[in-house]
């Protein structure tokens, strides 16, 4: 389709083959980088933009510091007149990036409800506090019969929603249930400096937000790390999980199962994530992309990176990538008496499938599932998820 050449939003149009911005008629002079920003913001309204996207748009052949993103901004919100009209056109999410808030109007076809306002319809944040006093922050999206993910590696609410990474899963769930997901203790929006953290409290994490949701009886997805969490809430609380789905999940950390060459590599990498967490380095990058999703195209690749700055710290992500290895949840798997539904790529390199038939084999009745993928985490495009889809409305009594 081919980009409208201009748009109008408020009182303003945006023409874009000019590269003039105007008001009422009146030409508002901007600096080519902060008409260049507008552009990009504008054209990608009511999608989260990242400060590492503007950078590589915006400024494609020159190396600059993040405060000139920063200065830009600054510019353009006073072009705006944000400031004294108290209309926000660009919304700021904190250490991620930025989106245009405002309904526009594309080759004369109004959005009535920008992708912005339609998106905080859909995920509404809320915060809630343990018992220990972590306040976590969790998202409420959809409608229908109660769905709540466990948490897992590396999340953040805000930003994960607009990744390619994440995008499908949320959609599609939300389009049958009411979707609730979280970010655990030390990730994400929720409190990051926490000194208690452990498998234990990861489950605690669990209870508190769906207590805070109003949940009685719901289904329960554990992804990954997610899964332990999930199996050992359902077996404390088997009276509120009607049905349990454990994806590319595993029950054993490799602290106990490993040989002392993996966790020889285990230790590096753990040393790796403390000096390079944050940086931008594509080799970095591709250390975790290769293990997650070795089919990444550069957008992938590029949000999987930008994940990893925005959810955690180094320090952080070290110190829960060791939690993980403790991990050990095996005694409890012929206690599972719900309906479980275990699914598993075949060629998972970050879990190897070998855990997902640990799993299906230990727990009583329980269903296995095999994806033709290399992928951790399925891709929109992949076959396989469609395959994924058709087993969850299978599973789960979808109309």
């Amino acid at each position: 389709m081919e980009t409208p050449a201009s748009y109008r939003f408020g009182p303003f149009l945006l023409d874009v083959r000019e590269r003039r911005l105007s008001r009422a008629g009146t030409v508002i002079p901007l600096r080519i980088k902060v008409f260049d920003t507008l552009r990009v913001l504008v054209e990608h309204a009511g999608r989260l933009v990242t400060k590492q996207e503007l950078l590589d748009t915006v400024w494609p052949d020159t190396v600059v510091e993040e405060n000139n993103i920063t200065h830009t901004m600054s510019v353009l919100r006073k072009a705006l007149g944000e400031s004294a009209t108290g209309q926000q056109y660009v919304e700021t999410v904190p250490r991620v990036g930025y989106r245009f808030a405002a309904p526009i109007e594309r080759a004369d076809e109004l959005v009535a409800s920008s992708a912005a306002q339609q998106i905080r319809a859909r995920q509404e944040l809320r915060y809630c506090t343990t018992s220990d006093g972590v306040r976590l922050a969790y998202a409420s999206t959809g409608s229908g019969p109660p769905l709540v993910k466990a948490s897992n590696w590396l999340t953040h609410l805000d930003f994960e929603w607009g990744s390619p990474i994440w995008r499908h899963w949320w959609a599609e769930l939300s389009a049958r249930h009411r979707v609730i997901r979280y970010d655990e203790r030390g990730n994400g929006m929720s409190e990051r400096d926490v000194a208690n953290v452990s498998a234990e409290t990861w489950v605690q994490d669990l209870e508190t937000v769906v207590d805070a949701a109003g949940l009685d009886r719901f289904s329960l997805l554990g992804i990954s790390r997610g899964g332990s969490i999930a199996i050992a809430y359902a077996v404390k609380h088997p009276e509120r999980v009607s049905h349990l789905v454990l994806y590319g999940a595993f029950a054993v950390g490799l602290s106990h199962t490993g040989t002392p060459e993996e966790l020889e590599a285990r230790r590096a990498l753990v040393s790796l994530v403390r000096l390079g967490w944050g940086v931008n380095n594509p080799a970095f990058c591709k250390v975790f992309t290769c293990r997650f999703v070795p089919d990444a195209t550069p957008q992938h690749e590029q949000w999987f990176d930008e994940l990893q700055r925005v959810s955690t710290s180094a320090e952080n992500a070290a110190r829960l990538m060791e939690i993980d290895g403790e991990i050990d949840v095996r005694a409890l798997l012929p206690a599972v008496k719900v309906p479980t539904l275990v699914v598993h790529c075949d060629r998972d390199r970050a879990v190897l499938p070998e855990h997902g038939r640990l799993l299906a084999a230990a727990i009583p009745g329980a269903r296995y599932v095999s994806l033709p993928s290399a992928n951790h985490l399925v891709m929109e495009e992949e076959p396989a998820w469609q395959m994924f889809l058709n087993e969850l409305a299978i599973f789960l009594n979808w109309d």
